[in-house]
């Protein structure tokens, strides 16, 4: 069963989102191929593609097919039309209800998506899709980085005094979604997983005061509030962006990548 899903939100301003998000670092891609059979001929599923910040680089990659299945019709439609390439088929719809085959592709890949769903359900699903030497490949941008201080992030935690959290964001009894290694890893085995080693890639991203506006009125638990509140929120990342960093703000950034594959399954 899928959770509450506030991302459905990201559909309001799709070309906003996709301007404002960071990219994934490029050895993402070098790890997907190593690790998870990223190459030509392959057929893929990614589930929450969103406006394609991933798809792009997989379809790059030259497969035979890829599956993206967006619940958000206006994503999906976004996607349809920004990449309009000849293997990509969108499907609109949750990844737990959709029609898909079995044991039909060689990688299920989700990008900062996989908090929105009950992972135990899916990843029974994501085994069920996959051929023999098929792999699963889950990775994240997250904001933030336990190794490293955070002075923007300091500065600004009071503004989000009593608003919902993003849920693949940490609070402070508890660390963000995706760097929750043991829980991640727990969720890949119990769901007949064997997992690779994460790989934790730490680097930073650069922001103007105009820039902050528009990153953080892409994230979920800032588009759900009300309009004034939203306004006013971003309005005073804004002045602490300005006043107290000169206009020049550095988020740390760690992108977390899971890998693996059903026990049983050799990879080719």
């Amino acid at each position: 069963m899928a959770l509450s899903n506030p991302g459905l939100t990201f559909g309001t301003n799709p070309a906003g989102y996709h301007d404002a998000r960071p990219p994934y670092p490029e050895a993402t891609w070098e790890v997907l191929r190593d690790r998870a059979g990223l190459a030509p001929g392959i057929d893929i599923v990614e589930i929450g593609p969103g406006t394609g910040l991933a798809t792009g680089h997989l379809l790059a990659h030259e497969p035979r097919r890829l599956v993206a299945v967006e619940p958000d019709r206006r994503l999906a439609d976004f996607l349809r039309e920004g990449l309009g390439d000849r293997r990509l088929q969108v499907i609109g719809g949750s990844f737990e209800e959709v029609e898909l085959p079995p044991a039909a592709f060689d990688l299920v890949a989700c990008a900062t998506a996989f908090h929105w769903l009950d992972a135990g359900p899916a990843l029974l699903r994501v085994r069920d899709l996959l051929r023999p030497g098929g792999a699963v490949a889950l990775w994240w941008n997250v904001f933030g980085d336990t190794s490293r201080l955070d002075p923007f992030h300091e500065a600004t935690e009071h503004l989000f005094a009593g608003e919902r959290s993003n849920p693949s964001a940490g609070q402070s009894e508890r660390v963000p979604h995706a760097l929750d290694v043991e829980a991640r890893l727990a969720e890949l085995n119990d769901a007949g997983f064997q997992t690779d080693s994460p790989v934790f890639m730490h680097w930073t991203l650069n922001l103007d005061a105009a820039g902050v506006r528009r990153l953080y009125e892409t994230f979920s638990n800032v588009l759900v509030l009300p309009l004034t509140e939203r306004h006013a929120l971003l309005d005073g990342l804004v002045d602490v962006a300005e006043r107290q960093f000169g206009g020049r703000v550095e988020r740390n950034m760690t992108t977390a990548i899971y890998t693996a594959r059903p026990v049983g399954f050799q990879a080719g």
